[in-house]
């Protein structure tokens, strides 16, 4: 019997255990899939908009791999030489091969004076307050702000920049937590600039996505017609990818309209690189250069400057790993370093080490990419099989991680805090509601598992 830990359980997680669970070459896998959240799902329950409930969906697919008798869910659980986790060397005792699917992590970061002001946010933490990750800080991202920038132009920068011009009765349906939907319904963000360095052709959102910010009730897209035709492909698209093709034709429908007077107005913006954040005790503005388009589809500075108004920014420009204590890690890529999915330690393939999802390939894809991601891994390792088996694992996980001073949050644990957060959701009137603290989601683990 061969036995696998899998250390992270989003989609590249449940991926990697669900194809080592269903190939056929080596019987009798099992699968422990560790978490260090009581919950799983990764960011499709802490990464998805709350209003994209075709996506989040997502989950019903994940749970019923979850749900294989040959998976076990082990959440509450630390991995890493640091801060009381379980080290990468230990928990290589207690299984046959472990896959890191921890994904990436972080933000990148503009590297811009006034960045850390007050009032500054990376994309991320915005995205994990109103998705009520438990790690996430309590509040002060919309309250008294007027004005919001969102520096990046992917499809993260279009989740916030639509939370933010949505009304709270629209997200009264979703899983919002309590606190976040009554700051949004307070907010008084009125005007939100979304920029972008380079053209509307290289923008990275998806059509689907930027389509959804032209349906919001009670906003509009201003698009400065001027500026946008600056990007070549502006009059002419045709030489475009698809999606690059299809994102200037929705523009270009938006451009040159004049503002209807609606309550909240998303100000599509390109060509600005941010130079710096201006203010002295929190943000009151983006300073950003004028760029132009250089003869190799990027951009060059023209000393040109503009400052934008803004008490609220996040930031949006693109995630990074980062290092698991006791594994090996590439600060360059932000990813661990590996052949086919074999983790190298020192350039050779460590033995019953193995990585997939972002921690193996950067921030790329989307969610499905992460099955032939997890595919090859999973292929690597069961060639490595008969070699992996010959050294027996010792003790039991469970056990060894109690031992260790470890909480593990067994599958009825989650189970329990579901039907918490159904209970919370029944008394506010609303649907299942996230319970956004660690305090509230373990005493509701606890409470199913006792």
């Amino acid at each position: 019997m061969l036995r696998v830990a899998v250390v992270g359980s989003g989609p590249s997680g449940i991926f990697t255990a669900q194809a080592l669970v269903q190939q056929q070459s080596v019987p009798g896998v099992t699968v422990d899939v560790l978490d260090r959240l009581p919950c799983p799902y990764g960011l499709v329950r802490y990464g998805v908009a709350p209003d994209h409930e075709k996506i989040k969906s997502l989950q019903n697919n994940l749970r019923a791999a979850l749900e294989h008798p040959a998976i076990s869910f082990l959440g509450n659980v630390r991995v890493g030489d640091e801060a009381g986790g379980l080290a990468p060397r230990r928990l290589l005792d207690l299984y046959h091969a472990v896959v890191y699917c921890v994904g990436a992590a972080t933000d990148r970061r503009l590297a811009v004076p006034g960045e850390d002001l007050p009032g500054s946010f990376s994309a991320t933490e915005f995205v994990s307050w109103y998705s009520a990750h438990p790690d996430a800080e309590p509040g002060g991202f919309v309250l008294g702000a007027r004005s919001a920038v969102v520096i990046g132009v992917g499809n993260v920068a279009v989740d916030v920049a639509r939370v933010l011009a949505r009304g709270a009765d629209e997200l009264r349906a979703t899983d919002v937590p309590d606190a976040a939907l009554a700051a949004l319904a307070d907010s008084r963000v009125a005007d939100i600039h979304m920029v972008g360095r380079r053209g509307p052709g290289q923008a990275k959102f998806t059509t689907k996505e930027l389509r959804e910010l032209g349906a919001l009730p009670g906003a509009e897209v201003l698009v400065g017609a001027e500026e946008a035709a600056l990007d070549p492909a502006w009059s002419d698209p045709s030489g475009l990818p698809a999606v690059g093709r299809r994102n200037v034709e929705v523009l270009r429908g938006w451009a040159g309209q004049p503002a209807r007077g609606l309550a909240r107005r998303i100000r599509m913006r390109f060509f600005l690189r941010p130079v710096a954040l201006l203010g002295e005790d929190a943000v009151r503005a983006v300073r950003f250069e004028r760029t132009a388009p250089d003869e190799h589809g990027g951009v060059v500075g023209t000393g040109r400057f503009e400052d934008i108004e803004a008490q609220l920014v996040l930031r949006s420009v693109g995630y990074r790993g980062v290092p698991i204590p006791g594994l090996p890690f590439d600060p360059e890529r932000g990813t661990v370093p590996h052949t086919g999915g074999r983790v190298l330690r020192d350039g050779v393939p460590s033995s019953g080490e193995y990585v997939a999802g972002w921690i193996k390939r950067g921030p790329t894809g989307v969610i499905g990419t992460n099955r032939s991601c997890a595919k090859e891994t999973v292929t690597s390792l069961l060639s490595d099989a008969e070699t992996l088996m010959a050294r027996r694992p010792v003790g039991d996980p469970y056990a060894a991680l109690r031992a260790a001073g470890q909480d593990p949050v067994r599958w009825p644990g989650w189970l329990g805090i579901e039907a918490a957060e159904a209970a919370l959701g029944a008394r506010l009137g609303r649907g299942p509601v996230k319970i956004p603290d660690w305090e509230g989601l373990l005493a509701a683990a606890r409470d199913d598992q006792a």
